[in-house]
């Protein structure tokens, strides 16, 4: 790459994350590099007079735009009104701040003006470019003894003055070690989005397989017909009419209960699922809270048998789904989840539990939730709503083939897209540890030079 591998001569820097350091850098606290200071956040924060969609000046920012970002911030999804802006913090362009809330310890450098909340602290007098204590943080391993990163993180103004970190006295050096990481890791950037993209053709390719066979069967030839239903045009002309959900499902929701007190939950007993509960469509009963026997029989409708499936009717996370598939013991709902389950017809079961499960993932079936949620603060959708919804299904013994057609292929994918988030994972962290080697003197670059795009290095990762 052009440089050294290490400084002729090292001292000990007496923390923990810098190690040994060059004998020629200073180590001093961020809090003596610059004051940090929190930002503010206009109350009550759902008032619409703090906010301007054409023509307020700054921009506001939220936890989740920062997240999204990859090192500077260009955009977000609301203004400030002048009211709103003037109970904020403004930051004008090329300032650096750092999320204490959410998704803790995410640093970012803004190239428009913003206005921060109570969840970012910012540095108003920073003695050093921005770019390095940018790097410091983006190297994760400042936060050493602080927390993990992420979620678990403890940062408040105090604990980030008192990081500790290691500068070159050589304004020179200190550029070209930032020079060195923009370019290394935009290389590094480029291969994680090329991994990015990946997945999310493998995400869109599960969608159209699945969509396909839950709406068209198995069979090419199969004559058609039209479904009467417009989302879904043409059916195979075997397959049965429009049918309301209410007359294949026993709709079960949350009936009896009130909220549960916090003196209910006990070491043991049957398990309670939330939608935080569970991810990708699979419970972890690690997580769940227990309650006794005589709370949990208390209500039989919202019990759960393998099999089940579980659907979110309301807040963020509306259409959420789960395939009870595990079920280690009695278990039932808490709030705001809805179980779906076949009724029984001369004995012969109205759908196939997977294979309903596969067709609520759908573009179609979640288009359906969302477009049909009320509510103005709080979006719900009602369980008679979704009694009423029509659906059109093969008879059980395709629904069965189809499932199992569709378990092999959405396992083969979803293998490929492990690969691809491993492959992803080991990216961020030989990103993570190139910035920390760099910012702590590990690697020597001073006589670093860029090589000619035409034969840059190539980034080696293999899963």
């Amino acid at each position: 790459m052009g440089f050294n591998v290490a400084y002729p001569e090292y001292k000990q820097s007496d923390e923990d994350w810098l190690g040994d350091v060059p004998s020629t850098w200073e180590i001093k606290m961020i809090k003596h590099l610059s004051p940090v200071k929190r930002g503010a956040s206009p109350r009550p924060i759902d008032d619409p007079k703090y906010f301007d969609d054409e023509n307020g000046e700054y921009a506001w920012v939220r936890i989740a735009d920062v997240t999204a970002s990859n090192s500077y911030l260009h955009h977000t999804t609301q203004k400030m009104s002048k009211i709103g802006s003037s109970l904020s913090v403004k930051l004008e362009p090329n300032q650096l701040f750092l999320s204490i809330a959410g998704t803790v310890g995410k640093p970012c450098i803004n190239k428009i003006k913003v206005c921060i909340h109570d969840g970012f602290v910012y540095f108003p007098d920073l003695s050093i470019p921005h770019k390095f204590l940018y790097y410091v943080f983006a190297g994760e391993q400042a936060y050493k003894g602080l927390g993990k990163m992420g979620t678990q993180l403890n940062l408040n103004t105090d604990t980030v003055g008192s990081i500790k970190v290691a500068l070159p006295k050589d304004e020179i050096e200190i550029q070209g070690i930032i020079d060195f990481l923009d370019h290394e890791t935009a290389k590094i950037d480029t291969l994680i989005e090329k991994q990015q993209q990946l997945i999310k053709l493998l995400k869109e390719k599960r969608q159209a397989v699945i969509s396909h066979a839950v709406t068209k069967g198995l069979n090419p030839y199969a004559p058609m017909k039209d479904s009467g239903v417009e989302w879904l045009g043409e059916v195979p002309e075997h397959w049965s009419p429009a049918t309301p959900i209410k007359y294949l499902s026993s709709l079960k929701g949350r009936l009896g209960w009130q909220g549960l007190k916090a003196d209910e939950y006990k070491d043991d007993g049957p398990h309670v699922v939330s939608s935080a509960h569970f991810n990708n469509h699979e419970i972890n009963w690690g997580m769940c809270p227990r309650v006794s026997e005589e709370r949990y029989e208390l209500d039989s409708n919202i019990q759960l048998e393998s099999g089940d499936i579980l659907l979110m009717k309301d807040g963020a996370a509306m259409g959420k789904l789960a395939y009870v598939d595990d079920l280690p013991g009695k278990a039932c709902l808490n709030s705001h989840l809805l179980l779906f389950r076949p009724l029984l017809r001369d004995d012969i079961k109205t759908f196939h539990t997977k294979f309903m499960f596969y067709l609520m993932q759908t573009e179609h079936f979640q288009g359906f939730i969302r477009n049909n949620g009320t509510g103005a603060t709080f979006l719900g959708i009602s369980q008679q709503a979704i009694g009423n919804h029509r659906l059109i299904l093969p008879d059980y013994e395709e629904q069965l083939s189809i499932a199992k057609f569709l378990d092999e292929q959405v396992s083969k994918l979803s293998a490929l897209e492990n690969k691809k988030n491993q492959m992803m994972a080991l990216l961020f962290e030989r990103r993570a540890a190139l910035i920390s080697a760099a910012v702590t003197g590990k690697i020597d670059v001073r006589n670093w030079k860029p090589i000619d795009n035409k034969n840059t290095e190539k980034v080696e990762v293999t899963a």
